[in-house]
């Protein structure tokens, strides 16, 4: 008796092992067709999707040489896609020095929606990243380097840099005294609201800073957002006390990177300003700062039919688990189930290997032939390294197994397939497609379709404000923590399930 025991021990562990059962659920799945014809499906509507978009996207633009292909985007030091449009008056500094004045005013124009059709309704005011400062930079040259502290609309002072650094300072939204000192490379901005007592915002280092660079005051304002799309603003800031150290030369004024009519020779909402005593009143719009949506076409708009492509996944994840389940109960297979949640794992293996191939597949094509593309269509691209175009990819494979996964967990947890494919859509697929839409884009932070975030090719930031909208590249989540959201929902379903059939 006791010889027989660890024998019968022994054939259990062998064919109830994890190794075992993930080699049985491997040969289940490759022997379903419909399991086949799922991940083609997928595969096929989201490549359908984003090529149909590179296929049919045509962007043309209106210069001073007539309507034709829009301008590459402009870069930025570090390459990324920049806006750098702004009126700016300015004197030489050779070496060391400063800039001193107080932003004793701040207004500007807004068209808001039309009232009445075809009649513009532009409004007294100014949008919240409006921008009126003081300015240091290598030359006029858009895209170069730069350091600037200035007063914004709604977000108080600001130490910003090379178009992607912001550095908050007080929350002041009236008059304010502002500094700008150049120590060799070093650029530091101070605020004041007395002119006496000063507050550093933040040194920056301009690493190469010629001799010889250009000091003075700007004012800028990007668009006013409404219905998804920008709309024509600028910003007026009145400038008094105003004083030089290590220039003394004469203003110099420069309309930076405005736009000419079709004419060529008529600039488009055009800047100025205006002496009045000792006060410069100075008129721009613009932008200093990223280039998050008018910076060109984005890679990741490529896979906006990835929640469509999602939805076969989910259905074959779910029907995965419940066909053997309904065989169960009917008898065609043994009633027991050695260890069912070491199969629920083994099942939750194949399904999420099975779909990350899927979804590697998918974007492996859709991407580089998508952007392949756009550039052949001569649309202006948004930059995107190596590395991140890696990211988008293998990203979205990951999303794709996790969210194979999670369908998976709730089928076990439910047992009832219309329903769980109707609970893994409403988690994965729709919080998407409302975000996708403008509507609800918190939900891409607390449900699992924070996974999405993933394929986010551009980055969002703090000062610049975009359509809350994945058309318009927001995210709530950054990619990699929008992935552990959906990560999380799939390990939290499925050790569920597991401890619910263990019990």
């Amino acid at each position: 008796m006791s010889s027989f025991t660890p024998h019968r021990s022994s054939q259990r562990a062998g064919r109830d092992g994890f190794p075992q059962m993930l080699r049985a659920e491997w040969t289940r799945s490759r022997s379903a067709r419909g399991w086949a014809l799922a991940m083609a499906a997928s595969v096929l509507i989201t490549v359908s999707l984003g090529l149909l978009i590179a296929g049919g996207a045509r962007s043309t633009c209106v210069t001073g040489k007539g309507e034709g292909p829009c301008p590459a985007p402009l870069l930025g030091p570090d390459g990324t896609a920049v806006s750098d449009k702004y009126y700016f008056i300015h004197q030489p500094l050779k070496g060391n020095g400063s800039i001193t004045a107080r932003v004793s005013d701040m207004t500007g124009q807004i068209r808001l929606p039309d009232a009445v059709p075809g009649v513009r309704n532009v409004k007294e005011g100014v949008v919240p990243w409006a921008k009126a400062g003081l300015l240091v930079r290598q030359s006029l040259k858009q895209g170069t380097p730069y350091a600037a502290v200035m007063l914004t609309g709604a977000h108080g002072v600001r130490m910003q840099h090379n178009f992607t650094h912001d550095v908050p300072g007080g929350p002041h939204n009236g008059p304010q005294w502002l500094r700008l000192t150049r120590s060799g490379d070093t650029i530091t901005g101070y605020e004041s609201d007395d002119g006496k007592t000063w507050t550093a915002v933040s040194p920056v280092k301009l690493t190469g800073l010629p001799e010889t660079v250009e000091i003075g005051l700007f004012a800028t304002s990007p668009g006013a957002l409404w219905d998804m799309a920008q709309a024509f603003a600028q910003a007026t800031a009145t400038f008094d006390q105003i004083k030089l150290q290590g220039a003394n030369g004469s203003w110099r004024r420069d309309d930076v990177g405005v736009v000419l009519e079709s004419d060529g020779k008529t600039p488009h909402h055009p800047g100025g300003v205006v002496e009045s005593g000792d006060k410069l009143i100075v008129t721009g719009g613009g932008d200093i700062g990223p280039a998050t949506v008018e910076g060109g076409l984005r890679a990741d708009l490529l896979l906006i039919g990835g929640a469509l492509g999602l939805i076969p996944v989910l259905v074959a994840a779910v029907t995965f688990f419940t066909t053997e389940y309904r065989r169960r109960l009917i008898g065609t297979s043994p009633p027991a189930e050695p260890h069912p949640g070491r199969l629920l794992a083994a099942k939750a293996v194949v399904v999420g290997v099975v779909a990350f191939v899927a979804g590697l597949v998918t974007s492996g094509v859709v991407v580089p032939v998508g952007l392949a593309m756009l550039r052949a269509n001569q649309n202006p691209i948004q930059p995107i390294s190596l590395g991140t175009e890696l990211r988008v990819i293998v990203g979205y494979a990951a999303l794709t197994a996790a969210a194979a996964v999670l369908a998976l967990g709730l089928a076990a947890l439910v047992k009832r397939g219309i329903v769980a494919i109707g609970l893994a859509v409403a988690l994965v697929v729709v919080p998407y497609l409302l975000a996708t839409a403008g509507l609800a884009p918190w939900l891409l932070a607390v449900t699992p379709a924070a996974g999405f975030a993933i394929t986010q090719s551009v980055p969002t930031f703090v000062h610049v404000d975009v359509a809350q909208s994945v058309l318009g590249g927001y995210y709530p989540l950054s990619p990699w923590a929008g992935l552990t959201v959906t990560c999380a929902y799939a390990a939290i379903a499925l050790g569920a399930a597991i401890v619910k059939r263990a019990a």
